[in-house]
């Protein structure tokens, strides 16, 4: 056998090659671990490969198993003591028997970013306490969910979500008192409850001068389209890769999905100083401490958002900036990119497992 060159290659396989929380995590990890491993991703086609690209990292697209496979295999073969960490349940089973047919060790990683269907999300992911894999959830929230669905303790870890890659663009320090323009970052999907948002702004007429830009796309698009048409001040703009770049032009982000399992938008609106609104439930709730680095709302109620936001436009300055500090506090300690790079760090070079 051939000595494993230095670094030692670190094989990340995306279930998606999309560019939201995931993937941007995906990308985050491999590239704050460059200096230690050797990137390798694994994705189906889409905008992720841009981005990986754009971060000089390693990137291969397959479209089927066959072709996951195929690039597993190949990967395995050039090495004899290799990383990988997996986010779909399929894609961590062709690893492990791959690596089992092939008499190859394997430090095997599974993240958990979860999502809004408890059996898709969590429920499966139970019978993977048979493999010789880490379980990583990406928050308390995510973690309490996978022991509800029958994971061993033992077997899974938190290692929350954080940012490695600059913010060029930070909103200034509040003058004026008050927020005149709200953003929203996600899919637009049923679950992510943009809704809530028209509900609120039909219930508090007085919200008709907050500026609402929306960034995403989902299967909700065409029905929220039809209720922006009563709402001016609502713009949806779609897809838009470069989101978290536009967040400095805001005043708050608001994020609305009472189930959302992190909340990767949070992190980015903190690093881009702009105060954020979530639910007082979900991963997101538990990202943000209500008044210090940031607001909560009573989840899933159109009536209190509205109370809120209401509340936020005229909100003293110097009150959104304190929260503003409190959030950057939290991004330098609790969600500082080298403390969960350590982390990977750690499960990583543990013992070789096959």
């Amino acid at each position: 056998m051939h000595a494993d060159p230095t670094p030692p290659p670190l094989i990340y396989v995306l279930h998606s090659g999309n560019l939201y929380g995931t993937e941007h995590m995906a990308l985050a990890t491999l590239t704050g671990l460059r200096e230690r491993f050797h990137p390798f991703l694994l994705a189906p086609p889409g905008p992720v490969h841009a981005e990986a690209m754009r971060l000089g990292l390693e990137a291969h697209t397959f479209e089927s198993v066959a072709q996951l496979v195929r690039q597993l295999a190949g990967a395995l073969r050039r090495h004899e003591h290799p990383r990988l960490v997996a986010t779909g349940v399929s894609h961590s089973l062709v690893a492990y028997v791959l690596a089992r047919l092939m008499n190859r060790p394997l430090v095997h990683l599974h993240v958990v970013h979860g999502g809004t269907d408890e059996r898709l999300s969590y429920g499966r992911k139970a019978w993977m306490g048979r493999l010789p894999l880490t379980l990583v959830a990406v928050s308390d929230f995510v973690s309490q969910r996978l022991l509800a669905h029958g994971c061993r303790p033992s077997q899974l870890t938190v290692i929350e979500n954080f940012l490695t890659r600059p913010h060029s663009r930070q909103r200034p320090v509040f003058v004026l008192n008050g927020v005149r323009r709200l953003a929203i970052v996600s899919r637009v999907d049923p679950i992510k409850r943009v809704g809530l948002l028209f509900d609120a702004l039909h219930k508090h007429p007085g919200l008709a001068d907050l500026r609402v830009d929306v960034y995403g796309h989902g299967s909700d698009m065409a029905a929220m389209q039809a209720r922006a048409a009563s709402h001016p001040q609502v713009h949806l703009h779609g897809f838009v890769p470069d989101a978290a770049n536009l967040l400095a032009d805001h005043d708050l982000l608001l994020h609305t999905c009472a189930e959302e399992p992190f909340g990767l938008a949070v992190l980015e609106a903190m690093a881009a100083r702009v105060p954020v609104l979530v639910p007082n439930a979900g991963g997101a709730g538990s990202l943000i401490e209500n008044g210090v680095s940031g607001f909560h709302f009573s989840a899933n109620d159109p009536t209190h958002l509205g109370q809120v936001l209401q509340r936020l436009m005229h909100t003293p300055a110097s009150r959104l900036n304190a929260v503003v500090n409190g959030a950057q506090h939290a991004l330098a300690h609790r969600f500082a990119p080298q403390r969960g790079l350590t982390d990977y760090t750690r499960l990583l070079e543990q013992p070789h497992a096959i």
